[in-house]
Formats: structure tokens, C-alpha cells, sequence
């Protein structure tokens, strides 16, 4: 029993060794640096949100992924414009094929 546990012992240490060794020869493989705790690099401008700035979005990479957060919150932002252009647009069409009200028409 005593040589089980042992045995045990040994195969984890090594197993701890050879992943500290890996992870000191090979890193995180991320092509950015990490950010600072508490930081972000997720912006978006106040107004008039463009393709470039989408383009140019960065999300913080957590352990199982991206934070959702940042995510859900760019996204939002997204779909505000979205909708705001949208309207801007039926605006505009419904405007441009909007004909006058005359005396002679009603």
C-alpha cells in the first residue's frame, strides 16, 4: 500500500514538473500581451459607430473564452446603431416618396 501511494506521489510531481516546464517554454500561445487586471480593450465610440470601428474590436480572453460581458455589451451597441439606422433610413425613404397633400387631392 505504502509503495501504491508511493508511486502516486512520484507520477503527479512529475506530471506538475513537465506541465510548469511546458507552460514556461511555450506560454499562453496568445499574440497579444496580456491586459492589465481590470482593464479592457473593448471601445467603441459614443456615436457613429463605423465598420472600422467594429473591425478594430478587441475582447479580453478569459479562461473558457471571451468575456461575455464585453461581448453582450459591444453587441448591444451594435444593435442600438443598427436599429437607429434603420429608422433613419425608413425616415428618409418615406419622406422621399411622401407627395404633398393639396385642396385638389382630398
Amino acid at each position: 500500500m505504502l509503495t501504491l501511494l508511493l508511486y502516486v506521489l512520484i507520477v503527479g510531481l512529475v506530471a506538475a514538473v513537465l506541465f510548469l516546464l511546458a507552460s514556461a517554454v511555450f506560454g499562453r500561445a496568445e499574440e497579444l500581451g496580456p491586459l492589465p487586471e481590470g482593464t479592457t480593450a473593448t471601445v467603441l465610440p459614443a456615436e457613429g459607430v463605423s465598420g472600422a470601428d467594429v473591425r478594430a474590436l478587441r475582447f479580453q480572453q478569459v479562461v473558457r473564452g471571451y468575456k461575455a460581458s464585453e461581448v453582450d455589451w459591444a453587441l448591444a451597441r451594435l444593435a442600438a446603431r443598427i436599429d437607429e439606422l434603420q429608422h433613419q433610413l425608413a425616415e428618409a425613404q418615406a419622406a422621399r416618396w411622401q407627395t404633398p397633400v393639396t385642396p385638389e387631392s382630398k
